[in-house]
């Protein structure tokens, strides 16, 4: 089996599980009445102002795989275990979660409290639609096990998109599928959104291209006539040497560059992280020379996460960019959600007002038959999710931020949305309205009655 992936991660099961559970309910006890509740971890994949707390529950123990059953297909994953540490194990038995966000160390729980999306998400929707069961840690202290159908199935659907504000998951179970260890990638070319629109519909329709199965769809745009998608076949019929995109070469590149590549499972699952898709350029990672300097080790995406949280907290590069006369530059890092029809309005709108590339295409539909009332996709339609990550110069009589806003109010005119793990410009109605507020405060008030845990609102909308 090809695997470069040399570490051997095993289960933590259930005793270990219990005892972890057992330091956070005394951690939470150790809180005085009057402290809000957040959870003590050093890390996050958050694009927003982050307020760090100095106590807060213990989670140390919380972040493993407490058991597989390859037969059923499931495994009951501790809430702060990483996709990282998730897959690890999967893979030993051939199975992998049913979406796998693209960066190591988002966790479990971060991705169905706060969404997620991968090349799967055509068919397999959003990581929340594969749980079956999940312990939640209230506001109230308390555990309660939420599913579908049980008492607490209003708890259950409103969970996801609700960022800790109506608790932390401490244990999840979610459905896994099978992938081979070798997954073939067809990298197809068009001349225009309209065209790729067109095949994405097709291929949620199917799951077919041109006679061949496709089991993860996602894409890039170069340009308005230079549009890519990345056709993915987890059982390919004939077995390549697979590519190594951890070296010198770079994925996002060879999707111009080949028809057809091969990669190991492991290594398809992982293919953005290495460059943190194409944002690693901006640190010169992609420059030859600094590309050997750097080790291997050090090019994902946490620490690149780590320098861009430093140059937030220092403005390193920004005071160089003054002392240069060059404009100071707005931060715009968002993922959004457009109706795929919407896509051929979208791409002009945004090359016009906004002009970042490449921009990453993801098509996503729902897999069930019912919406989820803090992030309102509407069953039986297929979206594609455009994600844009950098910064573009303030203009001269534009303020930071507006870019921002400008986005924000397109989306709704196209029945779009915005995912809420970086800056949030809308102000307290329209929120309340795009985002579910009705059913959200009254979880807040079976959940969390006394308000321990931070508010929704506070804790995603970073500008007033």
């Amino acid at each position: 089996m090809f695997n470069r992936n040399s570490q051997t991660a095993r289960p933590v099961g259930v005793e270990a599980h219990e005892r972890a559970v057992s330091r956070l309910r005394e951690s939470f006890a150790a809180l005085g009445p009057d402290e809000t509740v957040r959870l003590a971890k050093k890390t996050s994949n958050l694009f927003r102002p982050r307020e760090r707390a100095t106590r807060g529950l213990d989670v140390e123990g919380l972040a493993g795989v407490i058991s597989i059953d390859a037969e059923a297909r499931t495994a009951d994953v501790q809430g702060m275990c990483t996709y990282e540490n998730l897959v690890d194990v999967t893979l030993q038995h051939g199975l992998m979660p049913f979406v796998v966000p693209q960066l190591r160390t988002i966790t479990l729980g971060g991705a169905v409290t706060g969404l997620g999306i991968e090349s799967t998400s055509f068919r397999n929707g959003l990581p929340h639609e594969s749980v079956l069961e999940m312990d939640v840690f209230t506001g109230e202290g308390t555990i309660v096990t939420a599913t579908p159908t049980n008492e607490h199935a209003d708890l259950f659907r409103a969970f996801p998109n609700s960022y800790g504000s109506l608790g932390y998951a401490t244990r999840l179970r979610i459905e896994l599928a099978p992938i081979g260890d070798l997954v073939e990638t067809r990298n197809v070319r068009f001349d225009s959104a309209r065209a790729m629109t067109e095949a994405i519909e097709r291929i949620v329709a199917d799951e077919v291209w041109e006679g061949e199965r496709v089991d993860g769809l996602d894409g890039m745009i170069v340009s308005p006539g230079e549009c890519y998608l990345v056709l993915a076949n987890f059982f390919p019929d004939v077995r390549r040497h697979p590519s190594d995109y951890t070296g010198q070469r770079i994925f996002y590149r060879s999707i111009e560059e080949l028809d057809r590549d091969t990669l190991t499972a492991h290594d398809y699952i992982w293919r953005w992280d290495t460059d943190w898709f194409w944002c690693s350029n901006a640190f010169g990672v992609q420059n030859p020379t600094v590309r050997r300097l750097w080790p291997s080790k050090y090019r994902r995406s946490d620490v690149f996460h780590r320098i861009v949280g430093f140059e937030n907290r220092y403005g390193v590069a920004a005071k160089i960019d003054s002392m240069r006369g060059e404009l100071p530059r707005e931060r715009v890092v968002q993922d959004v959600e457009v109706p795929l029809e919407e896509l051929v309005n979208f791409m002009p709108w945004f090359d016009e007002h906004v002009g970042m590339t490449p921009v990453w295409v993801c098509p996503l539909r729902l897999r069930g038959d019912q919406a989820w009332p803090l992030y309102r996709l509407e069953p039986n339609r297929t979206y594609v999710n455009v994600g844009f990550w950098g910064t573009v110069a303030i203009e001269p009589g534009r303020a930071d931020g507006d870019v921002n806003r400008d986005i924000e109010a397109v989306l709704p005119t196209m029945g779009g949305h915005k995912s809420l793990y970086s800056d949030v410009y809308y102000d307290a109605q329209t929120f309340e309205d795009l985002y579910g507020a009705d059913e959200y405060r009254r979880m807040k008030s079976m959940y969390d009655p006394s308000g321990r845990l931070p508010e929704f609102a506070d804790k995603v909308r970073t500008h007033a």
